[in-house]
């Protein structure tokens, strides 16, 4: 059975393309609805910015991957390993529609957040309900531990987690995106390498659609992700975390499964020390300030753009850690 480079670099240059020439309609779309980020504290950018990038970025993954399904089912796309996709979209139909819904459902909650700046409980609320129906309908975490209440109570926790880290995280230009694209792509090729085809094409579609995304945001920004973008671009990556096996009969190291821990380290270690020094300080963890990573290298010096490509190259080389385990 041959690799299916070409069927993967269609996907990533389908939801690359549908993404990048999508956005200028969202944005338009956006400006009419009012649907901006207006100047203010803590922001650098003078006039209103659309908050499209969300709705670019889901667009990207779906119209692809639809297409591809419907290209497949109909037998117009042939290549060795197509059946085995085919029956792979065939077995997990149920658990690949709560995950799509799922998608539709965050970046919808997002944007309530970005229209009527929900208060902590409500998006938290939100955030659970999506977790439990993951947690539900996917493969859980295990850890080892023989125990469904744990897995069940890990997997929730994880999904919250990474929603939380990339919507914190989602404070200057191109950095959420960027590490979401690096963070999809390093999923993907674990998950190809491990034959796991499906997996690794739904990684690819999402890289291709942030790739598609960050034109438009970095290094200057004509649109933004907004909440719907940030949460959506968290649940995605909890999912792809979830989706792939780390511990494999060819991989049987115990320590592959800490893999999503080291592609996700740089918005995981932000979540924390950001949640940590809130604490101390004695304000709410939720609230937004400017003691991020970016905002600390910032501090020492970097410029904003230098800022976020240096914590792109921090992704990519942990990142490679857990591709190498």
């Amino acid at each position: 059975m041959s690799f299916p480079f070409n069927f993967y670099a269609a996907a990533f240059a389908g939801a690359f393309a549908v993404s990048l020439l999508g956005l200028p309609l969202w944005r338009r779309w956006c400006v009419r609805t009012n649907l901006v980020d207006d100047p203010g504290h803590r922001k650098i950018h003078s006039t209103p910015v659309p908050l499209a990038g969300g709705f670019a970025v889901l667009t990207g993954i779906l119209v692809p991957l639809l297409a591809g399904v419907v290209l497949l089912k109909l037998g117009l796309v042939k290549f060795s390993s197509a059946n085995l996709i085919v029956h792979g979209v065939h077995r997990r139909a149920g658990e690949l529609a709560v995950l799509a819904l799922g998608a539709v459902a965050i970046t919808v909650l997002g944007w309530l957040d970005d229209r009527h700046e929900l208060k902590a409980l409500p998006k938290f609320l939100g955030q659970l309900v999506i977790a439990i129906a993951v947690a539900v309908a996917c493969k859980r975490i295990t850890l080892f531990v023989p125990s469904a209440t744990f897995s069940y109570a890990v997997t929730i926790l994880w999904v919250l987690t990474v929603i939380n880290a990339f919507n914190f995280m989602d404070n200057m230009n191109g950095l959420c995106a960027g590490v979401g694209a690096l963070g999809a792509l390093l999923f993907a090729l674990i998950a190809a390498g491990n034959g796991e085809y499906l997996v690794a094409l739904t990684g690819l579609l999402m890289a291709g659609a942030l790739a598609g995304f960050l034109p438009w945001n970095f290094p200057q920004a004509r649109a933004f992700l907004g909440d719907a973008g940030s949460h959506l671009v968290g649940y995605l990556l909890a999912v792809m975390a979830i989706l792939p096996h780390f511990y494999t009969k060819l991989n049987p190291h115990p320590l592959a499964v800490l893999s999503p821990l080291l592609v996700l380290a740089v918005p995981l270690l932000d979540l924390a020390q950001v949640s940590i020094y809130r604490t101390l300080h004695r304000r709410p963890f939720w609230l937004g300030d400017t003691n991020h990573l970016s905002h600390r290298l910032t501090r020492a010096g970097l410029s904003r753009q230098n800022a976020v490509l240096v914590l792109w190259l921090v992704t990519a080389g942990i990142g490679l850690i857990a591709f190498w385990l």
